[in-house]
């Protein structure tokens, strides 16, 4: 039992009582999950009673957000309460619906969205949904009502993921989606991505304009008319908000497009719940794929299928929920205990659009999988094409796709880079675990890798380690790794000392380790990559949706990897940024 005086004491270290401005619930509620982890449940209640003062301060705060808003590569990701609130959000739909409505005079839109009017908008509509995070139905609630109030009908997901809500963009013809999502960031975040006709991530000029409307109305002090307690109350108010099924949708995309991408997710599911030597463990960390795994997998009862962290924890069981070494050990540990010959663990961020995979011996990052998966679609299903992988990822592809013959495009970090060569490349991905492919949606997503993964170890019999090393010693061996530092300046202050990279230039001589590497390329389409000429190189950019930089490395061999990461780290003290 908790003593009062601990109970009182940490509140009082966070909250002012009646005061939103000076409370700090977030912090309080970190504290509390730490404590939790520690002590086990009596802490529960405690962090039930800090949830609610924290819905509280979504629901009621009226003040500016703390931080800017700016849609980045992915949305815009702000702290829950604090910036992430029922007046902020509805502002934020408020900006897309001034977006649509200004088609009319603003014709440089109509492509990247989609859309040629307002009524064409607003009859076809918008599908909305959101992912395990804190206050998410009451959040859609209101982004329902404001789309509606103006005419949009909305097809309303609940909960669910960005893939899925994406298929549905492209089955129900609507306009456009929103998804209440900061994707894998940590359980203080709330965020919006907005998706526009082709259901892919909204082009730059599409996202800086909700920008620039957005930052409009907050200097207007926008304030919405109403603001609905549930999503039934929109409904009673307005017919043309209806739920509907947006799993049944992705289904229907998939088995649609099958002569396109040559995956048969019905055959796939079926052969794998006949066999009695394979395993498939899902590690959903709590996130909204938790609501469709044992659905995708025909709610089979056998063992074969092992999901875990299936339940609502809109704390991630204190864990930053994303696919990682770190979070991947319980998929790990029980695929080791497994007797099965085939063995398939996955682990998928909140929101759906990222996913890692391992047989329990090998864990397979998107460098490797991505590459696996163009390998495989090319070599076993027979399809021919382009491989299309951000800058930032492993070379492994590049040789795969020298070695047939074919193109390869290479964009800057961000999947809304794709979209020249959606409907060519048989496999789009990128390093930070999202791949989509042929024939289905242009926005990432975990199902069609875990779908593509499945279909893997049903064709080649093997296990995904294996698949790897039959392909590695045909193709060559990459050894990539990522990491990133939080850094306290920002914006242009940050893009000046970044700036300072620019003193490596082709020649240059740099100390990897203990030896001197000459740059052979270097590569500026997204912060600077530098490639040396043994084939190894390194990358730094800032990050579009965190206040840190990143910096991706990639050696030829085992032991060099560090050597490279501990180069980027130097690099990052000389620029004055670390």
């Amino acid at each position: 039992m908790i003593a009062s005086e601990s109970f009182v004491e940490l509140f009082s270290r966070f909250i002012v009582p009646g005061d939103h401005i000076r409370s700090d619930y977030l912090g309080l509620i970190k504290e509390i999950v730490a404590r939790k982890r520690r002590e086990g449940a009596v802490w529960q209640e405690p962090l039930a009673a800090a949830y609610r003062l924290l819905f509280q301060e979504i629901k009621d705060n009226r003040l500016r957000p703390v931080d800017t808003i700016s849609f980045g590569t992915s949305g815009w990701r702000g702290k829950l309460g604090k910036d992430i609130s029922v007046r902020s959000t509805a502002l934020v739909t408020a900006a897309i619906v001034q977006m649509y409505e200004n088609l009319a005079t603003d014709s440089d839109l109509r492509d990247p969205l989609g859309i040629e009017s307002l009524a064409e908008a607003q009859q076809r509509g918008c599908v909305l949904g959101f992912d395990n995070r804190f206050a998410g139905p009451l959040l859609a609630a209101n982004v329902a009502f404001v789309l509606a109030d103006k005419g949009f009908r909305v097809h309303y997901a609940g909960e669910s993921t960005t893939g899925v809500l994406s298929a549905a963009v492209l089955k129900l013809h609507a306009a456009f989606s929103i998804n209440l999502t900061p994707s894998h960031n940590p359980l203080d975040y709330g965020g919006y991505k907005f998706n526009a006709a082709d259901a892919g991530p909204a082009a730059s000029q599409v996202t800086e304009r909700i920008t620039a409307n957005a930052r409009k109305l907050v200097e207007q002090d926008y304030i919405p008319e109403k603001t609905p307690a549930t999503i039934e109350e929109v409904m009673r108010a307005f017919p043309h908000v209806q739920p509907f099924d947006s799993l049944a949708t992705w289904k229907q995309l998939v088995r649609e497009n099958q002569p396109v991408h040559g995956l048969d997710f019905d055959l796939a599911i079926a052969t794998f719940l006949q066999r009695d030597d394979m395993v498939v463990a899902v590690d959903c960390v709590h996130g909204a794929s938790r609501l469709h795994i044992r659905e995708l997998f025909n709610h089979t009862v056998k063992p074969a299928l092992i999901v875990l962290r299936d339940t609502a924890d809109v704390t991630f069981g204190g864990v930053a929920p994303e696919p990682s070494t770190a979070n991947m050990r319980t998929v790990v540990e029980t695929l080791q205990k497994n007797t099965a010959t085939l063995k398939l663990g996955t682990i998928i961020d909140p929101d759906g659009d990222r996913i890692r995979f391992t047989d329990g011996t090998t864990e397979i990052t998107m460098n490797q999988f991505g590459a696996m998966a163009y390998h495989f679609l090319h070599e076993y299903k027979s399809k021919r094409g382009m491989v299309a992988k951000t800058v930032a990822t492993s070379n492994l592809a590049n040789g795969i796709a020298a070695a047939f013959g074919e193109e390869l495009y290479e964009p800057s970090v961000g999947f809304k880079n794709f979209k020249p060569v959606i409907g060519r490349a048989l496999v789009y991905f990128e390093e930070s675990d999202g791949i989509s492919i042929i024939g289905h949606t242009p926005e990432k997503d975990a199902y069609i890798g875990l779908l593509l993964a499945l279909e893997m170890l049903l064709a080649t019999n093997m296990n995904l380690g294996d698949y790897l090393k039959s392909i590695e010693e045909q193709y060559g061996t990459y050894y990539p790794e990522r990491d990133g530092v939080v850094v306290s300046v920002k914006g242009e202050e940050l893009l000046r000392l970044l700036a300072g990279l620019a003193k490596y230039q082709v020649g240059s001589t740099v100390m990897v380790g203990d030896a001197a590497r000459r740059i052979a390329e270097i590569i500026t389409i997204d912060g600077q990559k530098m490639v040396f000429e043994d084939g190894s190189w390194l990358m730094i950019r800032p990050s579009g949706t965190e206040p840190k930089v990143r910096f991706y490395v990639e050696s030829r061999t085992p032991a060099g990897t560090s050597d490279l990461v501990t180069t980027a780290k130097n690099m990052l003290v000389e620029t004055g940024i670390l």
